[in-house]
């Protein structure tokens, strides 16, 4: 335990010494300058201050003012000793900090019991203060865990979609990262970034209850088929709702919304504009852009400067053009990701 004695008296810092030595691994350090033990004090931090009330600037109540205020600490147990028995300057010392106080002169056993019962009480408040940072580290852990355990949910639910989509893992894959990068240009934080990274991939998860006949036919739907086809928005919906993770939530609203419109045109529910959650206009466009460059039964890859022209004639009618504007300002950025993660699907 560190001890700080402030006092213009060295005789008086030698008395206070000879009482603290009497409190078992105290060390004592004594200042006769008060701007001196401030000066001391950047770069320590006490368990203990005791400092005399009239004493050269900075005055008792001034030092003990500024080290509360520069130090930014509130818990330190300061005991002010004073001669003055004028409620006013109790009432000045209790207002800038002061913990407790002492007259002149000070009795030694009620400065050692004083001293002892303050330090106890910063001993506890350091074992509350350790207690609360273990339990944080516990908090966070557990946290991480139930955090693997979705990315485990997302990952299994994905991996049941390849076994019936023709489109490969990694389409899912470019659609986190595509959606990453754009939350990203439309300000959202990191941790609504990452959400989006996790939650996207699972757009179409509906698509479990498409019959293989509809979902992997090689050519353009008939209108009932297309009709069955539409279906899927709702029945992802119909999977993800209800679920009490945010990752499960917010990949159940991208599902049942990214097929609508910004002109009110789409499906299932016609949404117009803002109606639609951003998460969904976000997919959306980078779901058209990936399906344009991919190479289909039906129709042959396009390239990605074909795409970008095309997602930019849409604007105002199938994107909005907020999330579009973002898509051109990470232009180079959505093309690589498309590449490096189309160039690992083939490598696979």
């Amino acid at each position: 335990m560190e001890l700080l004695f402030v006092d213009d008296s060295a005789t008086n810092l030698k008395v206070y010494v000879t009482v603290a030595a009497r409190i078992a691994g105290a060390h004592s350090q004594t200042f006769v300058s008060s701007a001196a033990a401030l000066v001391w004090c950047e770069n320590h931090e006490p368990d203990l201050i005791v400092v005399d009330y009239r004493m050269p600037a900075p005055d008792g109540i001034e030092f003990i003012r500024q080290y509360r205020v520069l130090y930014s600490q509130t818990d330190t147990p300061i005991i002010m000793i004073t001669g003055e028995k004028d409620r006013q300057v109790r009432h000045r010392a209790l207002e800038s900090g002061a913990s407790d106080f002492l007259n002149k002169p000070a009795d030694p056993i009620e400065f050692l019991t004083r001293m002892r019962n303050l330090l106890a009480l910063r001993e506890r408040g350091k074992q509350l203060e350790n207690r609360a940072t273990t339990l944080a580290a516990e908090v966070r852990f557990a946290t991480q865990q139930i955090a693997g355990r979705e990315l485990e949910t997302i990952t299994r639910l994905m991996r049941a979609m390849e076994y019936r989509d023709n489109e490969t893992g990694m389409h899912v894959t470019r659609m986190g990262e595509y959606a990453k990068s754009l939350g990203r240009e439309l300000g959202l934080s990191a941790g609504e970034q990452h959400m989006l990274l996790l939650a996207t991939p699972m757009h179409d998860i509906g698509k479990v209850a498409t019959p293989d006949h509809i979902l992997l036919k090689p050519g353009p739907l008939a209108p009932e088929e297309w009709k069955i086809m539409k279906e899927h928005a709702g029945v992802g919906h119909a999977i993800l709702a209800g679920s009490a993770s945010k990752v499960l939530q917010l990949a159940d609203e991208i599902a049942l919304g990214h097929h609508e419109r910004w002109d009110g045109t789409g499906y299932p529910h016609a949404l117009k504009g803002t109606d639609n959650p951003l998460s969904a206009r976000i997919c959306a466009v980078g779901d058209v852009f990936d399906a344009l460059v991919s190479k289909r039964p039906y129709k042959e890859a396009w390239t990605p400067a074909a795409a970008f022209e095309a997602i930019k004639r849409a604007t105002g009618t199938h994107f909005d053009p907020l999330v579009v504007a973002a898509f051109f300002r990470c232009k180079d950025e959505i093309e690589h990701i498309w590449r490096r993660l189309t160039d690992a699907e083939v490598a696979a």
